[in-house]
């Protein structure tokens, strides 16, 4: 494709660009990351080997159900059974390998009957057998199988303060693995003595196999971890079953030593994807990370000195995961990168030559606001003045999405049904700024 043609001002040298040329070109860098964590373009030439017996499929997350069209694509002569399990609204036509669709990012019902029919669907295999596990974040609730003497509503009470909460995603993880039956290598512990191979889509910084959808098929190196001052974090509604878990070390599940894991997809490489379009466009892309993290108030603050400090035109761009911490008495609408998003506006203060999108790879940001993100132009604070938005109060009230969406600037795509975590692009044009 002729970039130049269809964008006349690639190069930025002396074309000043448009509001509407900077969205479709940090658009066209956020496809590029999603298209980069695709299943049907980067899973199949990670498929072992059929097995000489029978061949198990099973999974869950954001991108389970995908993946698993992709394994019936490749091996269309291959016995298959099993089945994955996807948030609501992320399914795909299989015909051999079934699929169930469950709650996120809270557990319902449909996640508990889909976990124990998992891992009914890898018991009383044999060395013959291979069991492949596809794995994506969002799988820590759509695959949830209470530990014994908890219940569902345990789950979701736990759930629901460590999505508040503004603990780090590690953290989170080695909660959900202390309290379940499935995680944390039981359903490879289950699995054996069949050969286990796990293909997973991190959504993870540092892409650690152990907390993409809380490890179901990798041990846990949590397992004899102090978790008594997350117990006294969460606070005192914390369920009383689930904190005396959280004060005593857990049993480490015995995974196979035969079992294989490979990565197929990572934040990393959707940022790589990113730049190269970015360098099409004669823009310097600067890598600020893929695994950045803390509260996406903050991290939107701490973006503005480095725009300032942008001497070519740039692409700043990062990955990872930010939070935002709740008080209980926020019901805006919105999610981590359209708080992100805000906090950057106002902390540049409508400067000239600045366009940002920040939006998460699986199309939602926030299970409340239906979209993946948002988009800033240098113009955002100007509008929201005429639409009588008060910026800082959104802000303050974690009520970012409704603001992005009242000035028409959302980034909605639906489920991608993959994850690589959240995505930020920030365009400078530095003969711009200093206008």
């Amino acid at each position: 494709m002729n970039h130049s043609a269809e964008f006349p001002h690639a190069g930025l040298v002396s074309c000043e660009p448009s509001t509407k040329w900077a969205r479709e070109l940090l658009r066209r860098m956020f496809e590029a990351a999603v298209s980069s964590a695709d299943p049907a373009e980067v899973l199949a030439r990670h498929l072992p080997e059929p097995p000489i017996g029978r061949c198990v499929v099973v999974g869950a997350g954001k991108a389970a159900a995908s993946m698993a069209a992709v394994v019936e694509a490749a091996w269309p002569g291959i016995p298959l059974s099993g089945i994955v399990v996807v948030p609501h609204g992320y399914g795909d036509a299989c015909r051999r390998i079934g699929v169930r669709e469950a709650g996120h990012p809270v557990p319902d019902a449909d996640s508990v009957s889909g976990a124990r029919e998992s891992m009914e669907a890898v018991r009383g295999l044999t060395a013959d057998d291979l069991v492949l596990a596809l794995i994506s974040g969002g799988g820590s609730a759509t695959m949830c199988l209470p530990k014994e003497g908890l219940t569902l509503e345990d789950k979701q009470i736990t759930n629901r303060l460590l999505l508040a909460s503004g603990l780090d995603i590690r953290t989170m993880n080695a909660v959900r693995r202390r309290i379940s039956a499935i995680k944390g290598g039981r359903l490879a512990e289950a699995a054996a003595p069949a050969r286990v191979v796990t293909l997973a889509i991190s959504d993870i910084p540092g892409d650690d196999p152990a907390a993409i959808a809380s490890g179901p098929t990798v041990g846990d190196p949590t397992a004899h971890m102090d978790l008594r001052g997350v117990a006294e974090r969460l606070g005192p509604q914390l369920p009383t079953k689930v904190a005396e878990l959280l004060l005593r070390p857990g049993r480490r599940s015995f995974v196979p030593e035969a079992a294989e894991l490979s990565i197929i997809a990572t934040p990393a490489r959707a940022l790589d994807a990113a730049a190269k379009v970015a360098r099409s466009h004669g823009l310097a892309p600067v890598m600020l990370g893929d695994a950045v993290e803390g509260e996406s108030r903050r991290i939107g603050e701490d973006m503005a000195p480095l725009v300032h400090s942008c001497q070519v035109p740039t692409v700043l761009l990062s990955g990872g995961e930010t939070t935002v911490t709740l008080d209980g008495r926020n019901t805006g609408r919105g999610g981590r990168n359209t708080e992100f998003l805000l906090s950057l506006a106002c902390a540049l203060e409508a400067r000239e030559g600045v366009w940002a999108l920040a939006a998460d790879t699986d199309g939602e940001d926030g299970a409340n606001l239906g979209a993946a993100g948002a988009f800033v132009a240098p113009d955002t604070l100007k509008r929201a003045a005429v639409a009588g938005l008060d910026p800082r109060a959104h802000l303050n009230d974690h009520d970012s999405g409704s603001f992005f969406d009242a000035l028409g600037d959302l980034v909605i795509t639906g489920p991608t049904r993959t994850n690589v975590n959240d995505f930020r692009a920030i365009l400078v044009v530095p003969h711009l700024c200093q206008n």
